[in-house]
């Protein structure tokens, strides 16, 4: 059973379809780390342009999923509540494998460091236990 399902998380984050892309949270230690499923349905709107006949996850929109389990991380955090978290940076972006309709996602983020309302994370989605993203993102949170 997860710790958050998707209205759970709607009560964090700010995104809403058709940009609301975790489904469910697993782990979460507010401002520290948190672990989100993504379960990538073969009807996804996108999977219909990439690519056709042969679809395959786009490498974006796997740092955007990633990128909001980190919001869920930082804005789950009292003192944070009802901000936005604003992209600064994504480094050592890494594509390791290819991603295809059916398969889940596991999204996890760990803060590496905080400056005032800046955060550093370091962040890999699994597939089935093998890594298929790497990254270090960075975001600043609205006041």
């Amino acid at each position: 059973m997860p710790l958050m399902n998707l209205e759970q998380i709607k009560e964090i984050i700010p995104h809403r379809d058709p940009f609301l892309l975790i489904d469910e949270v697993e782990e979460l230690e507010p401002g520290v780390c948190c672990v989100a499923k993504k379960y990538l349905k073969p009807e996804e709107d996108w999977f219909r342009g990439h690519f056709p006949g042969h679809p395959v996850q786009p490498g974006v929109l796997m740092i955007e999923m990633l990128a909001q389990a980190g919001a869920v991380c930082a804005l789950s955090l009292p003192e944070n509540k009802g901000k936005l978290a604003f992209f600064t940076g994504i480094d050592k972006a890494r594509f390791r494998g290819q991603v295809n309709p059916g398969d889940t996602l596991t999204l996890s983020i760990e803060m590496t460091k905080w400056k005032g309302p800046i955060g550093f994370g370091k962040a890999v989605a699994t597939v089935d236990g093998k890594k298929v993203v790497t990254a270090e993102l960075s975001f600043a949170l609205s006041k």
